[in-house]
């Protein structure tokens, strides 16, 4: 299949692309600059240089692609609004074709819950309720075989949110401890990113309209329980120490909102729609397998 990836160069996406090529696919990865095309072509994808707000040069990568999987976004102030006009114009490419478009929203958009599903209601923190409007103009698109994936923490291959845990203040005195996000109570969800990369290829390949799938592996520790492993691994023997929610909040802003959620999440839609098989170590597991920068 031709496809076209938007957000090659990131965190998830990049791992999309390897699993892609591996596939057999064919690869055109959107990219905003010559250097990030140089690291796509490296990898086996042919590289399109356009910003995705250019709405001409995005209806044509999409008419001359089989299907489309979007992962970018600015990741600032401009993510709405870049994000609105870039849907728009992949989905008025694809109307009434029947091809397939994946696109990325998250589980924090159902807020807080013990067992969240995708039925579950939209309860989105600030940071990302822009998210859940869009989402649906994908899934409702006609003559689309639209399908969205909502990924859970993602972490994996030393990247994802478990670096900003390592990254947490240690108190002071001859036993420090890892400042922990909130007070470590709250649960969440997670997924491998290798993982979470199958299901979107999955999502490609056999979704069908209107599709919507959580991705999570079914693994949803306590931060408590994260922190005191990212705490070992970075040789502090495991010690933790709770954060108030107001200074978490003042540290972080809106993404502390989200971090604060208290999620469950199973993702078993996804394998009994897609046969999606998430194998990849578990979070704990990969933290202690995972050498951590130290930071004070």
């Amino acid at each position: 299949m031709r496809v076209l990836l938007t957000g090659g160069t990131g965190y998830i996406g990049g791992t999309v692309l390897e699993r892609l090529i591996v596939k057999g696919h064919q690869v055109t990865a959107l990219v905003r600059n010559s250097d990030k095309a140089k690291v796509v072509r490296a990898k086996g994808a042919e590289a399109a240089i356009a910003d995705l707000s250019d709405g001409e040069a995005i209806r044509k990568l999409v008419a001359e692609s089989d299907g489309v999987i979007h992962l970018a976004s600015p990741g600032d102030e401009t993510g709405a609004a870049v994000e609105e006009v870039a849907v728009a114009n992949m989905l008025r490419a694809l109307q009434n074709t029947g091809k397939a478009f994946v696109h990325t929203t998250g589980v924090w958009d159902h807020g807080s819950g013990s067992a969240i599903t995708e039925s579950t209601p939209m309860n989105a923190p600030r940071l990302t309720a822009w998210r859940v409007p869009i989402a649906e103009r994908v899934r409702t698109a006609p003559g689309v075989r639209s399908s969205v994936v909502a990924p859970a923490v993602v972490y994996g291959r030393g990247g994802g949110l478990l670096n900003l845990v390592a990254a947490g203040q240690r108190t002071a005195g001859d036993a420090p401890a890892l400042t922990m996000i909130g007070p470590g109570d709250q649960h969440w969800s997670t997924v491998h990113v290798d993982d979470v990369a199958e299901l979107y290829i999955l999502a490609l390949e056999k979704a069908s309209a209107g599709s919507y799938f959580l991705g999570a592996s079914g693994v949803n520790p306590t931060v408590r329980e994260i922190t005191e492993a990212v705490s070992q691994s970075l040789g502090l023997s495991g010690r933790v120490q709770a954060e108030p929610v107001a200074h978490t909040l003042e540290r972080l802003g809106l993404h502390g909102e989200a971090l604060l959620l208290d999620q469950q999440a199973s993702g078993e839609t996804a394998r009994r729609a897609l046969g999606w098989a998430p194998s990849r170590p578990t979070v704990l597991e990969d933290i202690a397998a995972t050498s951590f920068e130290s930071a004070s």
